[in-house]
């Protein structure tokens, strides 16, 4: 919980330069990101552009996955891009999934109708995690022969699982968390500028977005969420709340199984495993006190 990757969305390749050089020098100039930000996740523009299966992110700038566009938006960056999020079921996934995965990264299966075999594809050329696992995907699927269930099925894929009871009701993440086990599964935010702020209209992405009242994230009259209001602390008090999990467990599944599966990457790119920094919490899963980097933070 003291780690993350900021998450960088689809976009033309020009503006996905622009983005990640404003957010390396954002992160490089402020007073915690250099200790708390190893590196970057691209969630995109490697997406499936179907209606549905693209969710907020702007489909006419999505393209067949290519490893030459990752390496070139980092050759400049001060830390990597350590997390690549892409459809496999797309032309040249697999080499590329490849390629990715030999050069440190961690690939992930995101905004896909991949299934089982596409799946099982990916999950041989290299990929180890599902984004938001039952999220980018359109409201009709077949009841049992979809995406989800495959990603499910997968003993070699994690998966990631916005907590907020908004983006998964709570029986289906109940469900999920006992099909994918608590050892392979994490908790995330996928917050985005709404995210602890009052409701309202915010600018993400170089889109409007809409904070309701219901919690919930949206493009302004649309039906599509766009990212969460969730903070991760909320994440680990809700499946507590619950009772999907146990304080351990959750706290295992957003601090521990993420930092175990960063880890790989990072000895990759020759970066240093962060500490886990030491994080206090009240019982119904609150944080009361967080030390990190040196310092000590207190909740107010």
């Amino acid at each position: 919980m003291t780690t993350c990757l900021p998450t960088i969305i689809t976009a033309s390749a020009e503006d996905l330069a622009k983005r990640f050089a404003a957010l390396d020098r954002a992160v490089a100039e402020s007073r915690l990101g250099p200790i708390m930000v190893p590196g970057y996740h691209l969630e995109g523009p490697f997406l499936n552009p179907a209606d549905g299966y693209a969710g907020c992110h702007p489909p006419q700038a999505m393209t067949a996955p290519d490893a030459e566009l990752v390496f070139g938006l980092e050759a400049d960056l001060s830390r990597p891009i350590l997390l690549v999020t892409l459809a496999p079921e797309l032309p040249g996934s697999e080499a590329v999934i490849r390629v990715l995965s030999r050069a440190g990264k961690i690939v992930a299966v995101g905004h896909s109708s991949a299934d089982a075999d596409t799946v099982a594809m990916a999950a041989e050329a290299g990929a180890r995690m599902s984004t938001h696992l039952g999220n980018g995907v359109p409201q009709t699927l077949h009841k049992l022969d979809n995406t989800i269930f495959a990603q499910l099925a997968e003993e070699h894929l994690h998966a990631s699982f916005i907590a907020d009871g908004i983006h998964l009701p709570r029986p289906a993440l109940k469900t999920m968390l006992r099909a994918k086990g608590i050892d392979r599964s994490i908790l995330v935010s996928d917050a985005v500028s709404a995210a602890a702020a009052c409701p309202g209209r915010y600018s993400f992405a170089g889109m409007d977005i809409e904070h309701g009242t219901d919690g919930s994230v949206r493009l302004p009259g649309s039906r599509y969420l766009a990212g969460s209001a969730l903070t991760l602390d909320q994440a680990v008090g809700n499946v507590v709340r619950w009772q999907l999990a146990s304080p351990e467990e959750a706290i295992r599944m957003a601090c521990d199984n993420p930092r175990s599966m960063l880890a790989p990457a990072l000895r990759a790119h020759g970066l240093p495993i962060p500490p886990a920094g030491h994080v206090s919490w009240s019982e119904d899963g609150e944080i009361l006190q967080v030390e990190h980097g040196g310092t000590v933070h207190r909740r107010t």
